[in-house]
């Protein structure tokens, strides 16, 4: 009876992994431009536990920055204390921390790595999701929302010799500050969000 026990609990346990989504409850997945921007913002958020910037949304295997990252786009993978934030507070950041209007990537930065998406795990994910654009869309109505919703994918961190993208705002202040100016990235926030737009206290 023992070894039936357990051998249930370890196919029960083996099914949970084959079938838990690469996205959890308190993860969140979005595409914003640069990640090393994206990463200082939504780390400024109280909440927010890690940032890791990395790639997904393509089909290559094992993308890297300077290397084949055709089709995946230049991303972040957020967690955050449920009991802080909710999947909805992360996503009216993410908007108000993009152009959700430009079809060619994020400010200074072009090309389809560089494009903003929001990356869901399932329903009800793609049903805030979806709720939260339709809102930017009625605040903008003479405007295109190009932001898609997609599902979510294989996430791949940034690593190895490539590992100084991550905490580069840290890591660098000097070169991220002039980065950012020289990008018009908060100049561009502001002239669409105004006063929501967290700019200001970006650093």
């Amino acid at each position: 009876m023992k070894l039936t026990l357990s051998a249930v609990l370890i196919s029960t346990a083996l099914s949970a992994s084959v079938f838990t989504p690469s996205t959890s409850a308190d993860e969140a997945i979005l595409a914003g431009g640069c990640f090393w921007c994206m990463e200082s913002d939504f780390e400024k958020l109280d909440g927010v536990t890690d940032v890791v910037s990395g790639f997904t949304g393509g089909s290559a295997p094992n993308p890297t920055y300077n290397g084949n990252h055709k089709g995946h786009f230049e991303a972040v993978k957020i967690t955050y204390d449920g009991d802080m934030l909710s999947y909805n507070d992360i996503l009216d950041h993410f908007w108000v921390n993009i152009d959700p209007f430009d079809d060619r990537g994020q400010f200074c930065d072009k090309g389809p790595s560089y494009l903003s998406a929001i990356f869901v795990a399932n329903d009800k994910e793609r049903a805030i999701a979806e709720k939260t654009k339709a809102d930017v869309v009625a605040q903008f109505p003479n405007k295109k929302v190009v932001t898609p919703i997609l599902d979510a994918s294989t996430f791949y961190p940034i690593k190895g010799d490539e590992i100084g993208h991550q905490d580069f705002y840290k890591k660098s202040p000097v070169r991220y500050k002039f980065y950012r100016w020289n990008c018009g990235r908060d100049q561009r926030l502001e002239e669409i969000w105004g006063e929501k737009a967290l700019g200001k206290n970006k650093s």
